[in-house]
């Protein structure tokens, strides 16, 4: 197939899917249907992927559609998510079907606001144009916000609505970057993608005027850090995630966030090249992933609900991911090295916190313990997700979250050092004792055992066996992929 088959195909194999889940008269055959369409479609992005990373950038659409290092990583760590978090769907709604609690109608829903959630994320990041990857930001707003209420009750409305109104308020400032951006290319002339195009932003960045520059990256980072959830943006994704059905929230954590982070690292370089200072962008988002952090360990602390709990290590890492953004390029390295992480590590965490919380009948952590005993794959995933979400060796996290406090302290990043410091250790401390409750102690009556079915064993090994690995050991390609994508974040000199 030629380039622009690829990038087509990922932007539409979803919808046929969705149009045969619509057909299906099981919700049980909808869930599979929908689970082939995101596997068809990651297959699809990984060899299309691969072949950016062997020969180059493919580009389609008359320069609308492009995808290169940065957009294929992220495609790439988006489709894994997707996929294993679609495996994961058929046994958490497995459950319900079991109950008699999902009808015919709700799989339906499901199975297209989450084809159409995937095609949405897709299209932001093979957006080669400004304009259109806002569009993509507000299609995602519009296809998750009904997934956190698949089941409608009082409270996951309530979070359904604020969601839907706080990013939206972002997607509006984001919009407003976007229109400053288009103002300062007054001078620019047409071209592949047009003037908000991507590569032709950063080629004629001497051109752009440094003042409406400015402004737009400042209305554009506040706006897609809200979607992000970047403190104090954050109100929205506590409620969503803890509302939303496990399959959703390990999205929503594992990629949905950093989606819109992809879209602020984009306009990184451009501010940055317009403006003539390398640095005045780097150090916002320094600023606001430091106070993430910061803020995040004050409420991991305090926190009684296990779903709650693994939102506010979102806000965590994802200030972590931005504070490493902001350090250069070994910042930038290492934070694409720790969005794989942390993706990896949060779909784990969400997948076992739904599990129980089904066996348990509650996500309420003082009355979840003796998960080892009563469900071993779940408790013993929870329990491993725990630790490499603070940051212990061997995993993974622990690797890309000494690589960005080593570029800190290179940087001479001082502030930026101490903040990451004592927000991960005041997390440490407190998410672990957390952990510890919840694995061992006695079960409580009501709570239901488990046996490990093999497909349980491997949504629990896999990510964990990926999260040891790369604890220890970068591979090659993964390493030269990484390279490349913070090439493209790097302002050009």
């Amino acid at each position: 197939m030629d380039a622009g088959t690829w990038l087509w195909a990922i932007l539409l194999l979803p919808a046929p899917a969705a149009g045969l889940a619509a057909l299906l008269r099981s919700p049980a055959a909808v869930l599979r249907a929908a689970c082939a369409g995101v596997l068809a479609t990651a297959a699809v992005a990984w060899v299309a992927s691969a072949r950016v990373l062997s020969a180059g950038a493919l580009r389609a659409g008359g320069g609308w559609l492009s995808l290169d290092a940065l957009s294929a990583f992220h495609l790439s760590v988006l489709t894994l998510i997707y996929a294993l978090s679609s495996l994961f769907a058929l046994v958490y709604f497995g459950e319900e079907i079991r109950a008699g609690t999902l009808r015919l109608r709700a799989a339906r829903r499901f199975a297209a606001l989450w084809l159409g959630s995937l095609a949405a994320m897709s299209l932001v990041l093979v957006s080669e144009n400004l304009g259109l990857m806002w569009v993509g930001i507000e299609a995602t707003t519009i296809s998750t916000a009904f997934l956190i209420c698949v089941h409608p009750e009082a409270r996951s409305l309530e979070a359904t609505w604020k969601y839907l109104l706080i990013c939206s308020v972002g997607v509006a400032f984001a919009f407003m970057g976007t229109l400053l951006l288009a103002a300062s290319t007054e001078r620019v002339p047409l071209g592949g993608g047009g003037t908000l195009g991507w590569g032709r932003l950063l080629e004629s960045a001497a051109s752009l005027d440094p003042g409406t520059v400015k402004a737009g990256f400042l209305f554009l980072l506040v706006g897609y850090g809200t979607k992000v959830g970047l403190a104090p943006l954050h109100g929205w994704l506590p409620d969503a995630h803890s509302q939303a059905p496990a399959p959703v929230s390990a999205i929503f954590s594992g990629f949905m966030l950093n989606t819109a982070l992809y879209c602020i690292l984009r306009t990184l370089p451009i501010a940055e090249a317009a403006t003539g200072r390398v640095g005045w962008a780097s150090d916002l988002l320094l600023g606001f992933g430091g106070l993430s952090v910061v803020v995040a360990a004050a409420f991991i602390v305090t926190q009684h609900d296990l779903k709650r709990l693994l939102a506010y290590h979102s806000v965590e890492h994802l200030g972590i991911i931005a504070l490493g953004a902001g350090l250069g390029r070994a910042g930038v390295f290492a934070a694409l090295l720790h969005t794989l992480n942390h993706a990896l590590c949060k779909a784990l965490g969400f997948f076992c916190a739904g599990r129980l919380g089904q066996l348990y009948g509650t996500h309420d952590m003082r009355q979840i313990a003796g998960s080892l005993r009563g469900a071993p794959a779940w408790g013993g995933g929870l329990l491993a997700s725990f630790l490499a979400l603070i940051g212990a060796a061997p995993f993974a996290i622990f690797l890309s979250e000494l690589l960005i406090l080593r570029a800190a302290i290179e940087r001479g990043s001082v502030l930026a050092a101490l903040a990451f410091l004592a927000g991960a250790g005041i997390v440490f401390a407190g998410a672990l004792r957390h952990a510890i409750a919840m694995a061992w102690g006695d079960l409580p009556a009501g709570a239901r055992r488990e046996a490990p079915s093999p497909l349980s064993a491997a949504l629990v090994l896999g990510p964990l066996a990926a999260l040891l690995l790369l604890g220890i050991w970068v591979p090659g390609p993964l390493r030269e992929a990484l390279e490349s994508a913070a090439d493209l974040v790097e302002a050009p000199r």
